[in-house]
């Protein structure tokens, strides 16, 4: 008998020129990966060409394994703005293709992913790569680079939804008692 996901995990990890995704099945405490890769664009392209193609691949991917919940890493810059910039486009773009089919969307920090997949919050790209591989049962480390740190995005939510649910459920009742006072 095969068994049935309790849930399909879309994690992102956003860029202009290549944009990660990696798809995870739940089942309990089992993690698995169903596939993941990247979308890339030409460098020659012209910006909105390669924003569009990027919206075009992510609702595609959306459209074929109907995720319960999409993560997506969250815009972070040290020095770089034009780099920030280029990122947050492609986020833009990720996050209307996620809005379009009414996908809930989460948000995770590097070092809340680090820490969901490492269990260190500033650890290198290595370990998370190698953990990613573990975690999921892997016999090679996901490649590219941009693909491991999406899954690592989708393994971060299904290790955190878990409390988030009991954290919401937890404050609907507290609101309930309220009301009934």
């Amino acid at each position: 008998m095969t068994e049935v996901a309790d849930r399909v995990i879309l994690g992102f990890d956003p860029g202009t020129a290549s944009t990660g995704f990696g798809v995870i099945s739940v089942s309990g405490n089992r993690l698995q990966a169903v596939e993941y890769g990247v979308v890339e664009t030409p460098p020659d392209l012209p910006l909105e060409q390669r924003l569009e193609h990027i919206h075009s691949e992510v609702g595609e991917i959306l459209a074929k394994y109907r995720p319960t919940a999409t993560a997506i890493e969250s815009l972070f810059f040290n020095v770089n703005v034009r780099t920030a910039l280029a990122v947050g486009h492609a986020r833009g773009v990720t996050l209307l293709a996620c809005a379009q089919i009414g996908c809930d969307v989460f948000e995770y920090t590097p070092q809340q992913i680090k820490r969901a997949v490492v269990g260190y919050g500033k650890a290198d790209k290595n370990q998370v790569m190698e953990m990613v591989r573990v975690l999921l049962g892997l016999s090679e480390t996901p490649r590219p680079d941009h693909a491991a740190d999406a899954l690592g995005v989708a393994i971060c939510h299904a290790n955190t939804a878990g409390v988030r649910e009991r954290i919401a459920r937890s404050e609907a009742k507290t609101r309930a008692l309220r009301r009934d006072r």
